[in-house]
């Protein structure tokens, strides 16, 4: 199937007599018939479910229809984007462990890689992702586990160069993790491109209208843990808490995924409601409708605002002259996002005065959405960084995020035009 059936078909598959619409299984708990039955699914011998901490049947169909669109083995929900990132991490690394990461990402995992995941025992090092090769490979060490970036970084609107590194996380035989939540599957897979993993702030696109927080990690299955065996042992080696299963041996593809679930899922928590998962798969039926109009909308306002005196500078790379254009168009064919980061003349003041003088794109915290918002990341998402991290991460004191929503375009650029009339 073509994606914009997947959007709609993938997932959940009613057998006869059943509900044609996914239903909520608002349940905590599901009863057996037999104590040898349930005790097979606590031994992972058998499938099915017996409490909603680890999985439900709503959350898995989403997370199936996720998969399909993405084009994995496997994947399950979480309850925010964040907890995917963490989940996505964690479940290969371990006190004592190496991270690389782009420094360019959103400034809430920036700060999960670089303050918690360094108390928990687990470096990270934040690179720039415009570096060659070359100067990239030289950060590896020896217990560097993981590699990651976004699709398209929030909120710089920088495109990810995901065959490069790629190559540079394979070639040092750890995991490429690429958070492709601002792309969507409908703009971009990265697993065509090399990477292993994939994960989503559901929160976002995919569910398209700011009413249920979530997340969701996708394994490609294309990475072999037990040709790297001595770096991953917690897939490699017996795990205690479940009988002594391997999990590369007994789920071969599923093994990332099945640990995610039985091992994290199981410890933490960080389950998504089946009432979000409903609510998300909703707005995946429309995804592929929404995306084209955010990109149509988008580009118009950064062209918009590329000829505006009143605009320093526009970043969005479906721009022709945007220097991240060519890579967009080899990622990104059909287009990026609604987001765009742009910066007015005047500095810090002017921008918040701006802002302040808009009527109906609002100043929210969320992005990627139907509606128009915008942001100001230094004094906002980014405030708990220093000026040395923002530069960093190339979040200038003067970007602003405008998430561009699906309204109409000409209304949009009338509400912006008034704006800048009031400075």
């Amino acid at each position: 199937m073509n994606i914009e059936t997947k959007c709609v078909q993938a997932g959940w598959q009613p057998k006869k007599g059943e509900p044609r619409e996914l239903p909520i299984y608002q349940s905590t708990t599901f009863k057996y018939d037999t104590s040898e039955e349930m005790g097979k699914l606590f031994d992972l011998e058998a499938e099915g479910y017996f409490y909603t901490r680890l999985q439900n049947p709503t959350n898995d169909s989403v997370a199936a229809k996720i998969c399909a669109m993405e084009g994995g083995v496997a994947a399950m929900l979480t309850s925010s984007g964040q907890a995917a990132n963490f989940f996505a991490v964690f479940n290969i690394c371990e006190a004592g462990d190496h991270l690389i990461a782009s420094s360019s990402i959103y400034g809430g995992t920036y700060n999960l890689f670089g303050t918690t995941l360094k108390k928990m025992g687990i470096e990270c090092t934040f690179v720039d992702q415009d570096l060659p090769e070359e100067e990239l490979a030289k950060l590896f060490k020896p217990n560097t586990k993981a590699v990651f970036g976004e699709t398209i970084t929030n909120p710089t609107v920088s495109v990810f160069d995901i065959e490069k590194f790629a190559r540079l996380a394979h070639s040092h035989g750890v995991p490429l993790i690429v958070d492709n939540t601002f792309a969507t599957p409908v703009n971009c897979r990265p697993f065509e491109f090399g990477a292993d993993i994939v994960t989503h702030s559901t929160t976002k696109y995919m569910d398209g209208h700011a009413t249920a927080v979530g997340g969701c990690i996708v394994d490609s299955g294309n990475f072999d843990w037990l040709a790297h065996a001595d770096k991953y042992p917690g897939l490699t080696t017996p795990d205690d808490s479940y009988h002594g299963i391997v999990y590369a041996e007994r789920f071969g593809k599923a093994a990332y995924i099945t640990k995610a679930t039985s091992q994290l899922m199981r410890d933490l928590g960080a389950i998504q409601s089946p009432q979000h998962a409903y609510y998300l798969n909703i707005g995946l039926e429309s995804l592929h409708l929404r995306m084209k109009k955010h990109c149509e909308n988008a580009l118009a306002v950064a062209k918009y605002l590329k000829n505006n005196e009143n605009v320093a500078w526009v970043s969005y790379p479906d721009l022709e002259d945007d220097k991240y254009h060519e890579l967009a168009k080899k990622y990104l064919p059909n287009g990026s996002c609604g987001v765009l980061a742009f910066g007015i003349k005047g500095g810090r003041e002017e921008s918040i005065k701006f802002m302040d003088s808009l009527k109906f794109i609002t100043i929210v915290t969320h992005v990627a959405d139907a509606r128009s918002c915008i942001l100001h990341p230094a004094s906002h998402t980014h405030r708990q960084m220093t000026d040395e991290q923002l530069i960093e991460a190339g979040v200038a004191p003067d970007l602003i995020r405008l998430s561009v929503g699906i309204e109409n375009a000409d209304d949009i650029i009338a509400d912006l035009a008034q704006a800048f009339e009031k400075i």
